[in-house]
């Protein structure tokens, strides 16, 4: 029981972050109908921006310490946030009227851009992430071994996915997004600005991979140009199946994957740890194809 227990926990650690990068896939779906595939490469981006302001950061406040993280992390949230709304601007709003396969291309050339831009930019090596929170061992727990790094990482998930909800369900913007994701023609003629609340969403899920970005930089202190790619498709593999454009189903969806992924590597063999997410894909799609919270979609011809 303790060895289940602790391997729980690990996956709820790592579902966490996977959930955070899926509510950036399923958010853009559910407006635009389309996978930003570049998505989890913002992700790597924001891991790097946490790295460069980590000791910029320690310059003013003493680090590592809980302020220089929450400033680290809102640093990092603001320039990806800034970084989906310049790609939304600029590569995807002209294509809003071509066909669904050129903006797939688009997208993931802007993916390949941000990878080896970042190799030329960064370098290929990885870098150690810098220490940004004081991580220790909890003790008094049975046995368990659960470090400080885990229990933020599980509380700032909470936390973001509160106030994700309380923007969705409870602002203007987040009605015009509900609005503009159920009708689009019908929100353009009530006088929802469906370039501005296409952009804050694009900002606002790149804002998510940061902080995804960010955690996942505390529990695997390495960074490097090309991390973005198993967690990004790890991620649109959870968005498909809590139902892809559907908030609490991403969320549902990155725990699931998170957890059955560490129970397979520790149960089974590690070897099958990256496949494991692309099985439950392909399961998923054969049995329950709009996802496990997602509404089956009837087309009238």
């Amino acid at each position: 029981m303790t060895e289940f227990l602790q391997q729980l926990i690990n996956g709820l650690a790592f579902g966490s972050i996977l959930a955070l990068i899926a509510l950036g896939y399923t958010m853009v779906y559910g407006i635009l109908r389309f996978i930003n595939f570049a998505h989890g490469d913002v992700f790597m981006i924001g891991a790097f921006a946490g790295y460069y302001l980590t000791p910029r950061v320690a310059a003013f406040l003493p680090a590592p310490s809980i302020w220089s993280g929450i400033v680290v992390m809102a640093g990092s949230m603001v320039i990806c946030a800034a970084l989906g709304i310049l790609i939304e601007r600029f590569a995807y709003r002209p294509l809003r009227r071509s066909s669904k396969l050129a903006v797939l291309i688009t997208s993931i050339g802007i993916s390949l851009f941000l990878e080896y831009g970042g190799q030329f930019v960064f370098g290929a090596a990885p870098r150690p992430f810098p220490a940004l929170i004081p991580n220790y061992q909890i003790p008094k727990l049975g046995g368990l071994s659960v470090t400080s790094d885990q229990v933020i990482v599980l509380a700032v998930t909470l936390v973001l996915l509160a106030i994700l909800r309380f923007i969705v369900l409870k602002t203007k913007i987040g009605m015009a997004m509900r609005a503009l994701a159920f009708n689009p023609e019908g929100a353009a003629l009530m006088g929802v600005n469906t370039n501005v609340i296409i952009s804050f969403t694009f900002g606002l899920g790149s804002a998510l991979a940061a902080a995804a970005g960010i955690l996942f930089a505390l529990l695997y202190p390495a960074v490097d140009p090309l991390m973005g790619i198993m967690p990004g498709l790890k991620a649109f593999c959870a968005a498909v199946l809590g139902g892809i454009g559907n908030l609490p189903g991403a969320a549902l969806g990155g725990l699931i994957i998170g957890t059955v992924e560490t129970f397979v590597a520790a149960y089974i063999s590690s070897t099958y740890r990256n496949a494991i997410a692309f099985a439950v894909l392909i399961v998923i799609l054969l049995i329950k194809p709009s996802g496990l919270l997602g509404k089956k979609d009837v087309e009238k011809v």
